[in-house]
């Protein structure tokens, strides 16, 4: 019999933490230990998020409720501001993190990875947890081989604090490691509008649309000669990501120090 995974959940009343009280509380392998959110405080984690009461009392402070929980795994969807400390609390703890709050910095990764290898446990980090955006990104990495000339455009609503997006800038890393740097556009354009070209990456560039009604799309755009390739990928609600955060919290006690990317998480 497999054992009973004991997940913790912060930034229980966001969007993303509530699709995730939800999936822990749904999945027979799991169990809801720890909810917290300072703004729900003294909520059960059920109720929040529109269940039936089931008994885990949300709380503030996240180093009390991990040291009286024995939990496994942290699930956090946060905000960049915070989600260092979670983390840093996760892993003093030994409690594994896995982590889709994007917006962190290279050294923040290399920060974790380290503290998690000193406690000789495992975390992942996440920009995206849609099985779907997992395969246009390997989709997109297997093109850029024969095609280089490529743009990445993404879609998100007016409330993302980050730009350009965590899935974006991931799917960069992998085409440009399948690339040699190739600096795109006639050598003599020229802005008019600052930023009218985007944000540039080995060579390449990443266009960044933020606008209300929008949730979260990106399409990345190869040319060549004669014909040009579109893979496009399309995320309509939160609940999409949850089967792959499922698959993360099983499979994350399987390894040790930082994985970057859900993509090593899938065949």
């Amino acid at each position: 019999m497999s054992k009973t995974l004991r997940v913790a959940v912060t930034g229980a009343k966001g969007k993303m933490g509530q699709e995730v009280v939800k999936m822990v509380l749904q999945e027979a392998d799991f169990q809801l230990v720890v909810a917290i959110d300072p703004s729900s405080a003294g909520v059960d984690a059920g109720v929040l998020v529109g269940k039936e009461p089931c008994g885990v009392i949300v709380q503030a402070d996240l180093d009390q409720a991990l040291r009286e929980s024995a939990a496994d795994v942290l699930v956090d969807f946060t905000i960049p501001q915070v989600v260092m400390d979670n983390v840093r609390t996760a892993i003093r703890h030994g409690v594994r993190p896995v982590i889709g709050t994007t917006g962190m910095s290279p050294a923040d990764i290399e920060e974790i990875d380290n503290l998690l290898k000193e406690k000789a446990i495992g975390g992942l980090i996440a920009p995206n947890f849609s099985i779907g955006a997992i395969l246009m990104m390997k989709f997109a990495a297997q093109v850029a081989k024969y095609m280089p000339h490529v743009e990445i455009i993404e879609y998100h609503g007016d409330q993302k604090l980050d730009a350009p997006s965590g899935t974006s800038i991931k799917t960069a890393e992998l085409i440009a490691a399948n690339r040699q740097e190739l600096r795109q556009g006639n050598p003599h354009e020229h802005e008019t509008i600052d930023g009218a070209r985007g944000g540039y990456y080995n060579g390449f560039r990443i266009h960044s649309v933020r606008l209300p009604g929008v949730f979260a799309q990106q399409e990345v755009v190869f040319g060549g000669y004669g014909q040009t390739l579109k893979i496009r990928h399309d995320s309509y609600e939160r609940a999409g990501y949850m089967p792959g955060v499922a698959v993360a919290v099983r499979k994350v006690m399987d390894c040790t120090g930082v994985v970057y990317g859900f993509e090593h998480f899938i065949d």
